[in-house]
């Protein structure tokens, strides 16, 4: 049936705008101009996006069976210690799904591809909220339970999800309110300082994760003695650590295409990488969470702050709603920019 169907063309990195470019890939970009028509044909054709797509897209899937599963089992309507769960699992299916709107259709524009990522920034910033959302409700070690620190936990992630979003990006586009011409494209932090930039995204992401994991840190490294909940989930844990630190190095690093451009163009580059070790992190991630869960849920009911509608599913609604605000105010000052200014494509 593709065979009928014409695909379009793949160029090469001199036929792209600079905004379109990535360090150590030298071909396999898809036209810069591309139609909403061309970049859904674009998944069935090999470029240096499509294994970026589908790393993404199928956990999706995977993911939204497990949020089913618990919606059919476990009956979170008639009990709120599931709400939690409910929310990360939601995260867990939103995060890949705008990752891979994203890397599909921002062979639009380059407009279209600045709010593309906004979105996915907006879903990977309400995935740091879902964790930290759970990890209070069920992560927490036994001797922090009702702490200070426990109580201020969700309302300090809101505000860190809320600095994740803006600042990734403002790491794109710098100040949200202004009217963009052609010469103020220069002066976007991604067009004149690309490692800047990139220095900015990765702290928005990192800084998030970090705090959220905390009580997780302590739990596994530095408590000692009781009250430390040292369970069979340890493992599970340390697989997630690890996968999401390596995560966070391919995506600062660009290896291994730096060391070698050109010859991971379509596949084996940092970013598919990338995707695929952030899938397996979350999955241990969620297998871990959901054993802690199991295993702590009669002494978490007897002893820990209740779960309410105020810190589950209220604050994620209000982080939703709080993103999509932000990337308004960034989408709409590209929406209204003329047409003329739009990045223009070399033709060979």
């Amino acid at each position: 049936m593709l065979s009928l169907i014409k695909l379009p063309r793949v160029v090469s990195i001199n036929q792209v705008p600079k905004v379109f470019h990535e360090d150590g890939i030298i071909s396999g970009y898809r036209h810069p101009r591309s139609s909403a028509t061309d970049c859904i044909l674009s998944l069935f054709q090999l470029t240096n996006e499509t294994l970026n797509i589908w790393t993404h897209f199928l956990p999706t899937w995977y993911f939204l069976w497990k949020l089913v599963t618990v919606l059919l089992m476990q009956t979170p309507w008639q009990d709120p210690f599931t709400w939690p769960l409910v929310i990360f699992l939601l995260s867990c299916c939103l995060y890949p799904f705008m990752s891979c709107c994203a890397h599909t259709f921002s062979s639009m524009s380059a407009r279209a591809r600045h709010i593309c990522f906004f979105f996915d920034y907006g879903g990977l910033s309400f995935y740091s909220l879902g964790s930290a959302i759970i990890y209070s409700a069920y992560v927490f070690p036994d001797r922090w339970i009702n702490s200070s620190f426990h109580q201020l936990f969700v309302p300090i992630a809101l505000v860190n999800a809320v600095i994740c979003t803006v600042l990734s990006c403002y790491s794109r586009l710098g100040l949200p309110f202004l009217q963009y011409d052609s010469d103020t494209v220069k002066r976007f932090p991604e067009y004149q300082s690309p490692k800047f930039s990139k220095v900015l995204r990765v702290v928005a992401f990192a800084y998030p994760y970090l705090f959220d994991n905390i009580p997780l840190f302590y739990r596994l490294f530095v408590c000692v003695g009781d009250g430390c909940t040292d369970n069979d989930t340890k493992l599970l844990h340390y697989y997630h650590i690890a996968l999401a630190f390596l995560t966070g190095f391919l995506f600062a690093t660009h290896l291994p295409e730096r060391l070698a451009p050109g010859s991971f163009d379509y596949i084996g580059h940092s970013h598919q990488l990338f995707h695929v070790c952030g899938i397996l992190a979350t999955h241990f991630q969620m297998t871990a969470l959901e054993q802690d869960m199991a295993m702590r849920r009669a002494w978490l009911l007897a002893h820990s702050t209740p779960i309410t509608f105020s810190n589950t599913v209220g604050v994620a609604l209000l982080i939703m709603v709080v993103n999509l605000f932000v990337i308004a105010l960034y989408s709409l000052p590209l929406l209204q920019t003329p047409r003329s200014t739009k990045a223009s494509v070399k033709r060979h």
